[in-house]
């Protein structure tokens, strides 16, 4: 069982857990663009476990966001909205190492973090929040969630999430539904929307070395096809 990381000062809740099979694989050699290989969502070999590169320029495209939006704050004297998703102070992880962290216990296909990514940016867009270290880990546990049970065959539970992100049983449902709600349940992705997201995340690591090597990508040609695209700078408030 992993180590739980204090999130607030809620109580951690000592459920068990049910645990599920893990979230399988999806075949996606039909799959034309080679961004997917570039980011680490489609392998390049069978039994790699090491954490996909696009993990890691999220990270840093989040982590970049945060910083901006923090200083704006400050220096604009904003009062940001505060919502559930807000913790009385920053945890003490940072984005990669919750990423580290949930790709390491979650058990759910590489691609449910670009489509957690896409469900945190229609929250902000949809809610004016501001991206901060007060909201982000709450935001990402949450969508990551959500994307895990919409897109993969099986998931782990809601009790199970709450562990892997340091909130409580109750906390991580009252989360689930705030966001749900928030994006009018919105779930749905196409393949030329998670296409997009990924092109922007290939081009944050430009001229930087990329690991070819992690679990298969989760993209489905079933895929709705009506589906509205990114801003040009996702995530940025």
């Amino acid at each position: 069982m992993p180590l739980q990381i204090p999130l607030s000062d809620t109580r951690i809740s000592t459920e068990s857990l049910c645990l599920k099979m893990g979230a399988l694989a999806f075949d996606a050699d039909d799959v034309g663009s080679d961004t997917y290989f570039k980011l680490g969502l489609k392998e390049n070999g069978k039994g790699s476990l090491r954490t996909p590169r696009f993990l890691s320029l999220l990270s840093s495209l989040l982590d970049n966001s945060v910083q901006k939006n923090e200083t704006l704050l400050e220096t604009a004297q904003i009062d940001d909205v505060l919502t559930v998703f807000h913790g009385l102070r920053a945890p003490p992880v940072s984005i990669q190492q919750y990423f580290d962290r949930m790709f390491k216990y979650a058990g759910c296909s590489p691609s449910c973090f670009i489509v957690a990514y896409i469900y945190v940016d229609r929250y902000l867009q949809q809610t004016k929040t501001y991206l901060t270290s007060l909201n982000i880990h709450r935001l990402l546990v949450t969508s990551l969630m959500v994307a895990a049970k919409f897109v993969d065959d099986a998931s782990f539970n809601n009790a199970y999430y709450a562990k892997v992100g340091g909130i409580s049983t109750s906390e991580i449902n009252r989360l689930e539904m705030k966001l749900l709600f928030s994006i009018d349940f919105r779930l749905q992705v196409n393949e030329d929307t998670f296409r997009r997201y990924c092109l922007l995340l290939e081009k944050e690591g430009e001229g930087c070395h990329i690991d070819w090597s992690a679990k298969a990508c989760c993209v489905k040609d079933s895929w709705s096809k009506k589906d509205e695209y990114p801003r040009k700078t996702p995530v940025a408030r």
